[in-house]
Parts: structure tokens; C-alpha cells; sequence
């Protein structure tokens, strides 16, 4: 085995050292939204009523890895950074395999066990020896596969839910992540919207604080779509990511007195067009709902992974018999 650097970030201070290495591991293996630096540092800040860092990173002359991993104290478990917000998690590497199993031995060492929700993987890579189980497809539109003109000739049902919409006075905006007033204003309305839902989790106030700033943090690349009746009320909502040449649709919302004219499915619609218009793929993230399906010309798999401590040591095992 090479020689190995072991760094052990367990503050935002630490973590800070690892911004070289973390971008240039995204720079050889480009990565989702989700494993931006700032985006995970963000969500450490934030979260840190419930979040312990323990980022595990490993260099030699042959490779790298970050496993972005944290202690969620209320569950004594581990996760990846980024609590209940961030979908197609993944860990940074590249290079030989012995730096990722060492990044993996220095986790298991803490003896907890790990939880990882949404992970964007196959059966192998970053994930060898992990039991994959799929927790959910996330529905999207390939623009290389269909244009804005022939997408809106497909869907004239919900051209037609935003024309009626448009006859009531309603009218279409776009706007920046940097309003802030508007996002937090959106967040709130989604938090009651389903105020009893235990399932809805922007009724928790961090969660709703770390969308206004991670909305205001990527700025013109955070597109906010409205829908707006002549008193200035939200119809509908879409808060969304421009993510390279994608742009994730992370979060509807609608007011359920305009239900009967679909404003929620008739917002999609429109947004998708007109990203479709500008060269951009639409990814409608998890949630297979029936409209997000008729939309969709594609989708991906999404796992979960949830692992003793004893299975976590197990993996770690057999990845250095298979390295050795």
C-alpha cells in the first residue's frame, strides 16, 4: 500500500482545509449540485444543532477521497452531509481504490452505524460492497431527446390549465435566489400546506433556513418560478437549480383554493418549455407522480443504503481482502 495522508475534519474550521482537495476531486469527476462545496458546508452550518462533522478524507501520489460523512446526534447514526435536503449523494474519489477504502476504515472506526438516503451510485464504484436497496426514480426530461415546441404539443392539457389560469388575471414571473423574502415567503407556505403532515419537512424552521440561503447563495442560478393572482398571492410556486446543463425542479408548491385549475402541474409545464427552450434537461427529482410521469421522457434510480455498524466493518473487511 502507497503511503497515505488521513485527514479527519470535525469542524467547519477543518473542513475549510479540505475546499482544494474537495474541488479538485468535482473537477476530475464532475458531481450533482448536492457535492458543491458550499453547498455541504452551508448545510454543516445550518444543521449543526443536530450535525457532527466527521469528513474522512485520504490522499496518496495515486489518488483521493472525501466520504462527507457527519454524526446525526438525536439518531446516533451516520449520514452524508446535508440532513433531509440534498438527493444523488455520493462520496469524492479518484484514483486508486486503496485511498477510498481507507476513507471508508477510518468511518467504520467510529463504530456507528450509517444511514445514506438518495444516493445516485451502481452496483460498485463508489459503493463496492454496499447493498444497494432503490429507494426511488426521479422522473426527468432529456432535452437531447425532445425540443420545447414538440414538449408543448405533447402537453396541450396543461397549455390549456395555464391559459385558464392566465384568463383569472394570473400571471407568470421569474425571479433570482437572491429574494430573499419571496423564498422564505414560499417555504412558509409549503410548511402549511401540510402543517399536520409529520411526512412534510419544511415544518421544520432550519430546513426552511437552509433553503433561503442556499437559494440566495447560487443567485441567478437559483430560478424561482411564479404564478401570481392580481392581488399578488403565490398561485403556485417552483424553486429550481440550474446544475450544469440540467435544471432540478426541487421543490413545488400551490394553493389548494386554485386546486381546480391545477396551477402546481400547469407551472411544471411551463418551466420545463421554457427550459427546454434554453437547452436545459429538466430533472423533476424524486417523487413519481403521475404528472411528473407524463412529463418525462426518462428517469434514474436513486438507493438507500442502511448498515450496521458490525455491516459496516464487514464492507470495509472485504474491500481490503479485495484490494490486498
Amino acid at each position: 500500500m502507497h503511503s497515505l495522508r488521513k485527514i479527519l475534519a470535525r469542524s467547519v474550521g477543518e473542513w475549510d482545509q479540505l475546499r482544494p482537495l474537495w474541488n479538485e476531486l468535482v473537477r476530475q469527476h464532475p458531481k450533482s449540485i448536492f457535492q458543491r462545496f458550499d453547498w455541504n458546508r452551508l448545510a454543516l452550518h445550518v444543521f449543526s444543532d443536530r450535525l457532527s462533522p466527521w469528513v474522512c478524507a485520504v490522499e496518496s501520489d495515486r489518488g483521493a477521497a472525501i466520504i462527507p460523512a457527519a454524526i446525526h446526534r438525536r439518531c446516533n447514526r451516520l449520514e452524508l452531509v446535508g440532513e433531509a435536503m440534498f438527493d444523488y449523494r455520493d462520496v469524492l474519489h479518484a484514483g486508486d481504490g486503496e485511498v477510498l477504502q481507507a476513507a471508508w476504515e477510518m468511518l467504520a472506526q467510529l463504530n456507528l452505524p450509517l444511514s445514506v438516503t438518495a444516493v445516485a451510485a451502481y452496483r460498485g464504484g463508489n459503493w463496492a460492497g454496499f447493498d444497494l436497496v432503490e429507494f426511488a426514480r426521479a422522473p426527468w426530461v432529456d432535452s437531447s431527446q425532445i425540443g420545447a415546441q414538440a414538449f408543448r404539443l405533447l402537453h396541450t392539457r396543461a397549455a390549456r390549465q395555464l391559459r385558464r389560469l392566465q384568463r383569472k388575471g394570473v400571471v407568470l414571473h421569474e425571479y433570482s435566489g437572491a429574494e430573499r423574502a419571496l423564498v422564505r415567503r414560499i417555504y412558509q407556505l409549503k410548511c402549511d400546506q401540510f402543517a399536520g403532515d409529520a411526512n412534510n419537512i419544511f415544518r421544520d424552521e432550519k430546513r426552511r433556513e437552509f433553503m433561503v440561503a442556499v437559494a440566495a447563495l447560487e443567485s441567478e442560478n437559483c430560478r424561482v418560478f411564479t404564478l401570481e393572482d392580481p392581488g399578488g398571492g403565490i398561485v403556485a410556486a417552483l424553486m429550481s437549480f440550474v446544475d450544469g446543463l440540467l435544471t432540478r425542479f426541487y421543490t413545488i408548491y400551490f394553493d389548494p383554493a386554485w386546486a381546480h385549475y391545477s396551477p402546481g402541474i400547469a407551472l411544471v409545464f411551463e418551466a420545463t418549455a421554457r427550459c427546454l427552450e434554453q437547452g436545459l434537461s429538466c430533472d423533476y427529482m424524486t417523487g413519481e407522480y403521475p404528472y411528473k410521469l407524463r412529463f418525462a421522457n426518462a428517469s434514474r434510480k436513486l438507493y438507500r443504503i442502511e448498515v450496521s455498524a458490525s455491516q459496516l466493518a464487514e464492507v470495509v473487511r472485504l474491500q481490503q481482502l479485495k484490494i490486498a
